[in-house]
């Protein structure tokens, strides 16, 4: 099969473009697979990774999994890497992982909303990911390892005192903004002024205002510089 890479117990199945892992990928390699790479594809759905019960690493980087990710139940998965989705809603993942894969030691959600850093808003900054994941280690005490940082006993002891207020929010859109048309653009003239058809002189009200610094529209200008 084309773009299909096996070496023993690895199996590697890297940007085919699919949108489902394949049936036959499970039927050919799901019975001996430790080792699993859809990295590169696109991806929003695993259905049919039930046929690896024996996964111990998957790779899921840079396909386009959201919050309604299903993993089916894999007891010897130590090592899950899902870089680069589309991933928002933090404790549902972390709430199914834990169900799901009880031997998790590595997880990797870097370039995800949910994992709050500069890779995703520079908005964010290092108190907002040690946030997280004193948070991610409240829910999986079991982790060794997280994004690319090892644990450290200061953070494991941290989030068992803490961990359980560190959840992170995903903020809600105001009224103001939901009911605003996506479309819509500023303007400082009152709603009846913006019909075509109006002709009439409008005083309207500017968000800015001007003092006049750094302005040139006030200086003198010569005969001479004509």
């Amino acid at each position: 099969m084309a773009g299909l890479v096996v070496s023993g117990v690895q199996v590697s199945y890297i940007g085919q473009d699919c949108r489902e892992i394949p049936e036959h990928l499970g039927r050919d390699c799901g019975h001996f697979a430790k080792r699993l790479d859809l990295s590169f594809n696109l991806l929003r759905s695993l259905e049919g990774l039930s046929a690896f019960g024996s996964l111990e690493e998957l790779i899921l980087d840079n396909n386009l999994l959201g919050d309604d990710l299903v993993l089916p139940g894999l007891p010897r998965l130590h090592t899950l890497t899902l870089n680069k989705n589309q991933i928002t809603d933090l404790e549902c993942l972390l709430d199914h992982l834990a169900e799901v894969t009880p031997a998790l030691e590595y997880l990797s959600l870097l370039g995800n909303v949910a994992c709050p850093n500069e890779l995703v808003s520079l908005e964010k900054d290092e108190e907002d990911y040690k946030r997280y994941r004193c948070f991610v280690l409240h829910k999986l005490p079991n982790l060794k390892f997280l994004d690319a940082r090892k644990v450290t006993k200061q953070e494991r002891e941290e989030a068992l005192v803490r961990g359980a207020f560190m959840k992170v929010v995903k903020p809600k859109a105001s009224s103001d903004s939901v009911a605003a048309s996506p479309k819509s653009r500023y303007t400082p003239l009152p709603s009846a002024s913006r019909e075509l058809t109006s002709h009439r002189g409008i005083l309207g009200k500017c968000r800015y205002v001007y003092y006049g610094k750094n302005s040139e529209g006030n200086r003198f200008i010569r005969d001479d510089q004509l």
